[in-house]
């Protein structure tokens, strides 16, 4: 690995604040924890399968979680796909999933461009992304130590990416941007692995992705570089407890902060109401939070929604 300002040689690290957890933290999250009953099984109302749009277009279709389907410049790109009932190295235990995928991957319309933003389970999932290759054998970019993994899952030549670097795939410019986070798959390769977002770019259209991420400067130096951004996915949930998730994961008062600095056109929440396991909120309470956030924040309802599961937000590219 290449020395850089986060990173030794050997392992990454955050350049902004910590996300490291000692033993205590945990013990202190055990003890005192009152995660919040969540519904056993979520029955969403059927969403109409997302329609390819032209490259004028821009089209975002939310899977559920931090998947997305993402048409920009007519081309179909698919993020942190999980389609499983589990998000965990194990099929009998972890994180498991009170709703199903907004659409199932068969109707989406085509994907020409994978995008994985890190290791972890609710992002990175084998087994769906098995399926993708299978299907349609895309274009892959990931961040830095990532792709041994994809080649697990029958994805190989996938690009690796440090922070700001960029790739011309499938069409599309593709960067790979900072978040404040962490990687571990087992409990023995933690940060060996980057984690990340990714600016999608097309003519006459800018996306961004923030996968997970906990509020930080770099937002900021994001909207420094990409000054024009038509839509951003902002995570808003797995946010409690806070003094264990606040340097990893945003609150809804971060994330419309994060809109604010961004200044895209658009923005859409992500990373909340799937998998019971993953936080100790309620599974409305990101909703909740974020209209509330919004109204002291004085940003506009219309500017920062979120959608049903497996509905698709459609708007014109900014030009």
């Amino acid at each position: 690995m290449p020395l850089s300002d986060h990173c030794d040689g050997r392992v990454f690290h955050n350049v902004h604040d910590r996300t490291e957890k000692t033993l205590r933290d945990d013990w202190r999250w055990r003890r005192s924890a009152t995660p919040a009953p969540w519904p056993a099984w979520v029955e969403d109302p059927p969403q109409p399968p997302p329609a390819r749009v032209g490259p004028d277009r821009i089209a975002a279709t939310f899977i559920g979680h931090a998947s997305f389907l993402v048409q920009i410049g007519g081309r179909c790109v698919l993020l942190d796909p999980v389609w499983s009932p589990r998000c965990s190295p194990l099929r009998f235990a972890g994180p498991r999933r009170v709703r199903r995928p907004g659409q199932p991957l068969a109707a989406l319309p085509g994907v020409e461009l994978l995008l994985v933003s890190h290791n972890h389970y609710d992002h990175m999932d084998l087994a769906t992304l098995r399926q993708v290759r299978q299907r349609w054998q895309p274009a892959a970019a990931t961040g830095l130590g990532n792709a041994r993994h994809l080649a697990r899952a029958g994805i190989h030549g996938a690009r690796e990416l440090d922070w700001w670097d960029s790739v011309e795939l499938a069409g599309l410019r593709v960067t790979y941007v900072p978040a404040q986070h962490f990687s571990a798959r087992t409990p023995f390769d933690r940060h060996r692995s980057l984690w990340g977002g990714f600016v999608i770019e097309a003519p006459h259209a800018c996306v961004y992705f923030a996968a997970d991420s906990g509020w930080c400067p770099h937002f900021a130096e994001i909207a420094a570089r990409f000054p024009r951004i038509d839509l951003a996915l902002l995570p808003i949930g797995a946010f409690e407890p806070r003094f264990f998730m606040r340097t990893q994961h945003m609150d809804p008062e971060e994330a419309v902060a994060a809109h604010r600095v961004l200044r895209p056109r658009r923005s859409i929440g992500m990373h909340f109401g799937t998998f019971a396991g993953l936080t100790d909120e309620a599974i409305d309470a990101p909703e909740r939070w974020l209209a509330e956030a919004r109204a002291r924040q004085g940003v506009a309802a219309e500017e920062f929604v979120t959608i049903p599961f497996g509905a698709t937000l459609e708007m014109a590219a900014g030009g």
